[in-house]
């Protein structure tokens, strides 16, 4: 049969579509419908007309020539555009459903108020103006302590205190802006010891209504706005000042007294105020800012106003948090706000990883020039390092001087791009939003991709192969999906995706058991593959992206496991299925190791003193702790903890009943008898919905997490079952979800940088107001990038790890040298950091 899989380094080549055995055309000959053989012509050829145009080297050269455009774009943007982040928020958003705004470009925090009162501790904040910003004044306050209420009282001062963290926060009622406004102003500027650091100042409204809106008024307005100008930025020379800009009005509910109170009138009075402030353009520090965003917040909401005139109380909380975020971003540095944060300057390893990046380009582009050309005339295939099974490599020259430079050279100028997407002031973020359309359309689209592109398979065993990629490639595009839109905020939908992780895990027993039973090569060759294939793209990452391993979770769990399962088959007795074909006692035996492997599971589970105790001490406690706690690492290992068991002995009890011939593998036929196979599908199906119907009544997450290691399992093997008991569904698999699985770790892990941004917390934005044409071109780069690192692990991991014994232990002593260094320079650089705190 004519394979039609999507090469990795090339385009397809058309004709492989007319071969004669081709499913798609074996199905024509035997089809007798006219419809249905022009709906399989037409399936067919739809194929290859998309194969013949589109290959991933070309889309390679596409994201690149993007990435270059859009760099540029936004380079040039942020240089003669102007604006920074903080002017973004002030400035302008859109809500995102009813209550959450997204400003322009950056991420917006919601303060607590244990936050709010670190960042504001012994401060001083002054809310000058009218009733609305005394609106404002109160949205404020309740973000510090939320048990405050609006008590009533107008038209006059209203003092808070925060004792617990000498906190003040005033509002003083200045109506209009006038001498007594402005003599309020220059005491200030002249005793600095009641001088507040923060002044949130608007007025206009009464202005308009006292003097009916007329001209006179509107110049008498901007000359007093004159007057006050040099206070005002006297006192933004070492506070901060922001001037709120007037909120429109909704003129049909006005009553009668306020009518001249018009939108047409505020905008003359807002422009009034954006042209006399800041006329001191010399001295740019002390400036003014405009809140401007909160005004455009609402021209959505002010319909629901009850009078016309004041806000609602969603639009005032927004206004309310953006002037938090103004204030707090740039001194607690929260992740989840990139709006108005000073970036930090690169650390001492992130300059050392650029110059071995520079030097091994230096290198490259010097053999390059020497003419040392040789290379290989195609990369081989990864192996599935995640499941532990083997693919065949691609026959390939040996590899020149000049290939390990090329290859370093490549990764260089990729995390150059992970840099600057999520550590650089260059591109856009935005924060996640959830809502049901924006997880399951995508997830239906993908869904009719991946039977669209279904082909015959090779082989119709169980787990075969081209099922495990496909298995793999599903399951992380739907986890992908879950976490660009946030849908880990649906408890249905999170336990789902648990079970996900939890399959993944199952594959690395599954794989991984299977190959020390039937290979029995315990040799250090092949672990140290998979380790460098399972942790090459994060070590880098930790180091350009100065994030520590535990950061990067399913890799170090995955490695974990890994490790156990070696240990666990390479221990002595070293049972094998040759040894265990001589003698049925053999197979008690492992059936023993993975009961001693299943104690040792239960007694950290319950022992939770003692493991966090253990993964501690440093330097373990460096691969394993995540913001100086070991509680992460925890947490995700006892959630999946059954998972490599239940894959292993799924492996052993599978590849005991194949030895046996009791299964029925070959192609079309049922894995089991028609009545015990209808009897397990039924089981299986009926699993899938009982599971589903408990998700969707779960109360909170903590509760279904402590059910989920137990019951984890009985949903794979359902899937399983329900994949492969049927003969056709063996026969078949997706080879577009297939060419995702064979890249799925570098997926998991790429997407927190180059997909997501703000360490996963946002969504990264290339392409500023249109998020649907945002999220396409970003997910085409992201995919190009992946693909390609999983190429350059290839080649750097045959480099890396030699096949000569002695040449490999002078390859570990000379990583142990250099991780023991990295880890000194850490622990050195944390000393140094406490003592500068």
């Amino acid at each position: 049969m004519a394979h039609t899989t999507v090469p990795d380094s090339g385009c397809v080549d058309a004709r492989v579509y007319s071969a004669p055995n081709h499913p798609a055309v074996s199905y024509l000959s035997t089809c007798c419908h006219g419809g249905a053989k022009m709906a399989v012509l037409a399936y067919s050829l739809g194929k290859r007309e998309i194969n013949q145009y589109f290959c991933i080297k070309n889309a390679k050269l596409l994201s690149l020539v993007a990435v270059i455009l859009l760099t540029v774009f936004h380079t040039v943007s942020r240089y003669y555009g102007g604006g920074d982040t903080c002017e973004w928020l002030l400035s302008s958003g859109r809500f995102l459903g009813e209550n959450v705004w997204q400003p322009y470009g950056c991420m917006m925090h919601k303060y607590k108020s244990i936050e709010a009162k670190t960042c504001l501790a012994e401060k001083r904040v002054a809310f000058i103006g009218d009733s609305r910003i005394r609106q404002l004044f109160y949205s404020y306050i309740q973000i510090i302590d939320p048990t405050q209420k609006e008590n009533g009282r107008k038209h006059e001062n209203i003092p808070f205190e925060d004792r617990s963290s000498s906190v003040n926060v005033d509002f003083l009622w200045y109506a209009e802006v006038n001498n007594s406004l402005k003599e309020r102003l220059m005491s200030w500027t002249e005793d600095p010891s009641v001088k507040p650091d923060v002044v949130i100042i608007g007025a206009a409204t009464w202005s308009i209504k006292l003097r009916s809106g007329s001209s006179e008024a509107l110049q008498q307005y901007r000359a007093n706005l004159t007057a006050i100008s040099l206070p005002l930025e006297q006192l933004a020379e070492d506070g901060e000042v922001y001037w709120v800009l007037q909120d429109p009005v909704h003129e049909e509910v006005l009553s009668d007294n306020r009518k001249m109170i018009t939108n047409e009138q505020l905008d003359l009075y807002n422009e009034a105020a954006l042209g006399t402030l800041n006329s001191n353009k010399k001295n740019a520090k002390a400036r003014v800012r405009f809140l401007g965003a909160s005004r455009q917040a609402a021209m959505e909401t002010i319909a629901q106003s009850a009078d016309g005139l004041h806000l609602p109380e969603n639009t005032r909380n927004v206004g309310a948090m953006i002037l938090m975020n103004a204030v707090c971003n740039k001194v607690l540095r929260p992740i989840h706000g990139s709006c108005c944060q000073a970036l930090p300057a690169p650390s001492l390893l992130q300059k050392l990883t650029a110059c071995v990046f520079l030097g091994s380009t230096l290198v490259f582009l010097v053999l390059h020039a020497l003419g040392h050309n040789r290379h290989w005339k195609s990369r081989p295939t990864p192996p599935d390092v995640e499941s532990g099974e083997e693919k065949p490599a691609t026959a390939a020259s040996p590899l020149s001087h000049k290939a390990p430079f090329q290859a370093m050279c490549k990764m260089g100028l990729i995390m150059a791009y992970f840099y600057l997407c999520d550590r650089a002031d260059v591109f856009m973020k935005e924060q996640k939003f959830y809502t049901h359309s924006t997880f399951f359309i995508p997830l239906v689209y993908m869904f009719v991709l991946g039977i669209f592109y279904s082909e015959n398979s090779k082989e119709t065993k169980l787990l075969n192969r081209e099922q495990t990629d496909e298995w793999k490639g599903w399951m992380q595009l739907v986890i992908l999906i879950y976490h660009i839109s946030g849908a880990s905020a649906f408890i249905p939908v999170y336990m789902h995706v648990r079970v996900l992780v939890a399959a993944y895990l199952f594959q690395t027993g599954y794989g991984h058991f299977s190959f020390f039973w039937l290979k029995g090569d315990f040799g250090l060759y092949r672990v140290c593959q998979v380790l460098f294939r399972l942790n090459f793209l994060v070590i880098v990452l930790c180091l350009v992206m100065d994030r520590p391993y535990q950061f990067y979770y399913f890799v170090p769990l995955v490695t974990f496991w890994f490790v156990i399962i070696y240990a666990t088959m390479a221990m002595w007795p070293q049972i094998l299925q040759k040894k265990a074909n001589g003698s049925g006692m053999w197979h008690i035996g492992i059936l023993v190791k993975l009961l001693g492997l299943l104690l040792f599971i239960c007694f950290f589970a319950y022992s939770q003193g003692l493991f966090e105790n253990i993964f501690s001490v440093w330097p373990v406690s460096k691969l394993f702790e995540l913001n100086g706690s070991i509680h992460e690492w925890w947490f995700r290992w006892k959630l999946d903890r059954f998972a490599i068991i239940h894959g292993m002995l799924f492996a052993f009890v599978y590849l005991l009943l194949q030895k046996c011939q009791v299964l029925s593998e070959g192609k079309g036929e049922s894995l089991f008898s028609t009545r015990i196979s209808n009897i397990l599908l039924l089981i299986s199906v009926v699993s899938f919905m009982s599971y589903s119907i408990w998700a969707s009544s779960c109360k909170n997450k903590t509760e279904c997490n402590e059910m989920h290691p137990y019951i984890s399992g009985l949903q794979i093997l359902a899937f399983i079952l329900i994949r492969n008991i049927p003969g056709y569904a063996r026969s078949l698999y997706s080879s577009f979800f297939a060419w995702f699985g064979k890249i799925s770790l570098e997926l998991f892990i790429c997407q927190y940088h180059i997909w997501l941004a703000a360490d996963t917390k946002g969504i990264l934005v290339l392409i500023p107001g249109n998020p649907s044409l945002n999220i396409i071109l970003s997910t085409f780069i992201f995919v190009c990038v992946a693909h390609e690192i999983s190429l350059i692990t290839n080649d750097l991991a045959q480099v890396a790890i030699p096949k000569d014994g002695a040449a490999l232990l002078k390859r570990l002593l000379a990583a142990g040298v250099f991780t023991l260094g990295l880890l000194l320079m850490s622990k050195s650089a944390e000393g140094n950091q406490g003592e500068g705190h």
